[in-house]
């Protein structure tokens, strides 16, 4: 089966992940990758600019009405929901925090489930609440793949935990696990 995105959640511990994550990922890395990581409200993108230079893909922040493309690499910017539009394009809100978090990764999954369904890889990381359960739950109803970080492997096990008490996720693999798993999906679909 063709895949057509990976969106990813991530809270305490998000950086070190993400580094392994991206480290490891082929440059051929064709399915496009859409990432709520936890940040500060006043957090700027330099953190995105680093993750980009050091590992020379493109990383960028997700904005308003931009087109989902193939290969790259988007995250969601501070202080915004990030919400996946019919159409296969960004849109940000600042509604309400949910879970204490804005962005929220149940915002991302559960608008990014309804758009792609089937055809959509959901992956809960490392993180210190509950935010993503629900939106692993919208994704597994809609068809999607479920993967989730190990807790035992993660640097802040709650946020995987809450998602494997909610759900039966598709897997649960370390870091290296879901990067080996993604490269073995991106390899069966070029």
């Amino acid at each position: 089966m063709a895949f057509a995105a990976i969106v990813i959640g991530v809270s305490s511990g998000g950086m070190n992940a993400m580094k392994t994550l991206f480290s490891r990922l082929p440059n051929d890395f064709k399915i496009p990758v859409i990432i709520v990581q936890h940040i500060s409200p006043r957090s700027d993108n330099q953190w995105i600019k680093l993750l980009s230079d050091k590992y020379k893909r493109t990383i960028c922040e997700a904005d308003e009405k931009i087109q989902i493309e193939n290969g790259a690499i988007y995250i969601a910017p501070a202080n915004y929901h990030l919400l996946i539009e019919r159409n296969r394009t960004f849109s940000l809100t600042i509604d309400e925090r949910v879970s204490y978090a804005r962005p929220s990764i149940d915002v991302l999954f559960e608008s990014a489930a309804d758009v792609y369904k089937k055809t959509l890889i959901g992956i809960i990381l490392t993180g210190s609440n509950d935010d993503g359960r629900n939106g692993m739950k919208r994704i597994q109803q809609a068809g999607g793949v479920t993967i989730v970080q190990n807790p035992e492997t993660a640097e802040s096990p709650y946020m995987p935990a809450s998602v494997i008490q909610t759900i039966k996720p598709d897997y649960i693999l370390s870091l290296d696990g879901i990067t080996e798993l993604l490269i073995k999906i991106n390899n069966s679909i070029i």
